[in-house]
């Protein structure tokens, strides 16, 4: 591995049972996954305030090499959208004294994009699916234009979390999308970097989420996670934690994390439609200025108009239409702490997005050592057929044939209910 991911081992992926990471990079995982799920929960109120917050950050807006500006228009986006969030481990001034070291340290210099999720939203009728990529996944990272004008060096075999640094402090974002799209043969035109900040006060903003802890609960002395299994509303420090452990699930591993990540996802989706929190003037207005102030958009994202059609996009598309699925992977043969692409497994999963097809993860999620099935919740129900408002004047999708996943292919619809893997038995 180079020097660029090797800055201790606390901001360095694992899959295996090693030393908890930062809290810094956890945190910033909480607000990358509430900035997810707000655009894939969105509805028009949503839209309102977001654009007139966003407006205020298009100054640090990323151009994206390969893309070119999307027109604005009213009414909802037309066609497929591809939007990718990467959330990195920067100490912001207002953090750095919190997490010592990793701030303030050695460890202070550099940025890895520790959190890699690519939200695909297809076209009529409406679906969504958000794919979770491994930090410690060893892939090719593409040449980048960097700040400076010059140009980071092609790298055959890197960790995934190292693009953003390759590719320079102001244009990370570009190369992060750049190593994404040569992975999966998407075209990404919209993008997003996030930092630490502001996760303490989004969960506080909607009032904390109810996650399932299952097992006989999660006890993780690297958290100070202590909890006893039934359902929990974590906000604040407590959302910090959950999304942080690891130690405290059944393997102990980086990718029985991303299935736990997952379940907070699903059920962040649930609260925000739910209790429409979206609907809520004050709550929306106070959750939209923290994301926002941590949001570094494409130039393409940057448009107000732009966030509005993808809101306009996804406002009606139904929770077992929201797919949560972590990219296949197999062990790294060269190192077991490593993992490498599963291209087969993948390219399953990209020719079904490509050809607009429904996706059905076929995986037990009682194998992924993060979550298990939640038993007590309702069943359930029946696959559902897209409202009226997601495909109103549209052309019929030419297939509606279900693709089903690989088994090797980690994934949850936002209908399932999960609870968490805890280490402990009862």
């Amino acid at each position: 591995m180079s020097q660029t991911t090797k800055r201790g081992r606390r901001t360095v992926a694992r899959h295996g049972a090693l030393k908890s990471p930062s809290p810094v990079g956890q945190f910033l995982k909480i607000l990358a996954v509430a900035v997810a799920v707000v655009l894939v929960a969105g509805a028009g109120v949503a839209a309102y305030y977001v654009t007139n917050l966003i407006s205020t950050v298009s100054d640090k807006a990323v151009a994206i090499e390969g893309q070119g500006s999307v027109p604005p228009n009213i009414g909802a986006i037309e066609g497929g959208v591809n939007l990718l969030i990467a959330g990195t481990d920067e100490c912001a001034p207002e953090f750095a004294a919190a997490f010592g070291d990793r701030c303030t340290g050695a460890d202070a210099g550099g940025e890895l994009n520790d959190v890699n999720l690519l939200v695909h939203i297809s076209d009529n009728p409406r679906r969504v699916t958000v794919i979770s990529f491994p930090r410690d996944l060893m892939v090719p990272i593409p040449s980048c234009t960097r700040d400076d004008g010059s140009t980071a060096s092609a790298m055959s075999k890197q960790q995934i979390n190292s693009a953003y640094m390759n590719g320079g402090t102001k244009t990370g974002l570009n190369c992060v999308v750049k190593t994404v799209a040569e992975l999966s043969g998407l075209s990404i035109p919209f993008a997003a970097k996030v930092n630490f900040g502001g996760v303490i006060n989004i969960t506080d903003a909607i009032g904390g989420v109810d996650v399932c802890i299952g097992n006989g609960g999660i006890r993780d002395r690297y958290t100070g996670i202590d909890w006893p299994a039934g359902m929990r509303t974590v906000q604040g420090l407590d959302a910090l934690q959950f999304l942080r452990t690891r130690h405290g699930l059944e393997n102990g591993s980086d990718l029985a994390r991303i299935s736990n990540q997952q379940q907070y996802m699903s059920r962040l989706a649930h609260k925000l439609v739910a209790e429409n929190v979206l609907a809520d003037p004050a709550t929306l207005l106070k959750l939209a200025t923290t994301a926002v102030d941590n949001v570094t958009p494409s130039q393409s994202l940057a448009n107000p108009v732009t966030l509005a059609q993808i809101a306009l996009a996804v406002k009606s598309v139904p929770f077992d239409q929201i797919v949560f699925v972590q990219y296949p992977v197999n062990t790294d043969p060269a190192d077991v702490n490593r993992v490498v692409p599963n291209y087969t497994a993948a390219d399953e999963l990209w020719a079904a997005l490509a050809a607009n097809q429904p996706i059905v993860p076929t995986s037990d999620p009682n194998n992924t050592g993060g979550v298990v099935v939640d038993t007590t919740a309702p069943t359930a129900p029946a696959p559902t057929t897209p409202s009226p408002d997601a495909t109103a004047g549209a052309t019929p999708a030419p297939s509606e044939s279900a693709v089903q996943l690989d088994s090797s292919i980690p994934g949850t619809t936002a209908a399932q209910a999960t609870c968490s893997a805890g280490n402990l038995r009862g």
